[in-house]
């Protein structure tokens, strides 16, 4: 099988994180920070030492304000439902995923709240001047998908947290398809909570991800519950990272989620990228050459994303065919992205994604192209 949906998770994953799974299992499978014993110290020191090297990357001072969570999704949920208020105004990008839009939308049905969702500019992938006009007094949160896992299209967060910061409002960022990929440092670029998953960039197991949590918030968590520390009260703690961590935790995705950022690590990021930068390059340049091809490029910076259309041939079908009969495995659909989908025109087909990883090769590009190329043939555009 030839793996091309690297942007839904990341596959096959290196070695070390199998390995690292597998030992904490065999073991050191206690649980970690409930109980004073060797193998539950070994637990917590995993955890601990996983919390600190994700800061790093992330250039985050404090490591207790980074909170484990079960995904991308939970760490957003924690941080809108968290952080909004009744009445509250809320300022987002149409290129948002649902793990956004939807709790924004049961927000605005049980809160109370406002959002305004701010499509792209002329030539940029959010028009700028429009979001921050958008801007007001009501307004308690920006919130901006990092990069579209639709089109892979990057959006400008620095230039995004300048505004915030100048207009005192905190920036919510979704770094699912960045975290890994691309740099993030959450001082210079005006982060004050960024969301992302472990199982995909940055190459750990499924159930895994996490939420930065500025110091200068204070926020509500999503559920309160057995923390390790002060069990004799009946109060949720409030001290970070513990409040935001109720209930066991998944020590073995977190200790191979530390085998993943070790590998990012030894390899390099850039050179990680890079790689699979040009992969999709020669994707979407096979494609575009082809007649009754439709590629949604997203015409500036982007990861390594891409999506496109058999001109009137069911994007379900063609993903269907490329499994059973090619072997190949992309994604069909829309991608629970049904805003950007809206954006880029295509609410009512959606796209096919490919994504390329680390460990493909241009000999998959190739079969791809061609693969795609008989489909096309066996409709008649040949």
């Amino acid at each position: 099988m030839i793996y091309l949906d690297n942007a839904a998770t990341t596959w096959p994953k290196p070695e070390p994180v199998l390995k690292s799974v597998e030992n904490c299992m065999a073991n050191y499978g206690a649980n970690p920070g409930r109980g004073g014993h060797r193998l539950s110290r070994l637990a917590g020191g995993k955890v601990e030492e996983t919390r600190r090297r994700l800061a790093r990357l992330f250039q985050i001072r404090d490591p207790r304000n980074l909170i484990f969570c079960q995904n991308g999704t939970h760490g957003i949920n924690l941080s809108l439902k968290g952080w909004l208020n009744p009445g509250d105004h809320v300022v987002a990008t149409t290129w948002e995923h649902n793990a956004v839009v939807r709790p924004l939308e049961m927000l605005k049905k049980t809160r109370g709240i406002e959002v305004d969702y701010i499509p792209p500019g002329s030539e940029e992938p959010v028009d700028l001047h429009r979001l921050e006009k958008a801007l007001g007094s009501r307004t308690r949160l920006i919130v901006a998908n990092h990069a579209s896992n639709v089109t892979g299209v990057l959006l400008p967060v620095g230039e995004i947290g300048n505004i915030a910061r100048r207009r005192g409002i905190p920036l919510l960022v979704d770094a699912a398809q960045t975290a890994g990929v691309v740099p993030i440092d959450v001082e210079s670029m005006g982060i004050s909570m960024l969301a992302f998953s472990g199982h995909k960039g940055l190459m750990g197991p499924q159930g895994t991800g996490g939420l930065y949590i500025s110091p200068e918030l204070s926020l509500r968590p999503l559920m309160e519950g057995g923390t390790g520390s002060h069990s004799e009260h009946l109060w949720q703690p409030e001290e970070r990272p513990t409040g935001f961590e109720s209930g066991t935790p998944n020590t073995p995705g977190i200790a191979g989620l530390d085998a993943g950022v070790q590998f990012l690590s030894e390899q390099g990021m850039e050179s990680i990228r890079q790689h699979e930068s040009l992969l999709a390059q020669q994707i979407s340049e096979g494609l575009s050459r082809m007649e009754g091809i439709r590629v949604y490029t997203p015409g500036s910076s982007s990861v390594p994303v891409v999506s496109f259309n058999v001109e009137g041939v069911d994007g379900n079908e063609v993903a269907a065919i490329l499994d059973q009969h090619y072997e190949i495995a992309v994604r069909s659909g829309f991608h629970c992205a049904a805003l950007a989908h809206q954006t880029l025109g295509t609410a009512d087909t959606g796209t096919i994604r490919v994504s390329p990883g680390f460990f493909n090769t241009d000999q998959d590009v190739e079969a791809l192209l061609q693969a795609v190329g008989e489909i096309r043939e066996s409709y008649g555009m040949g």
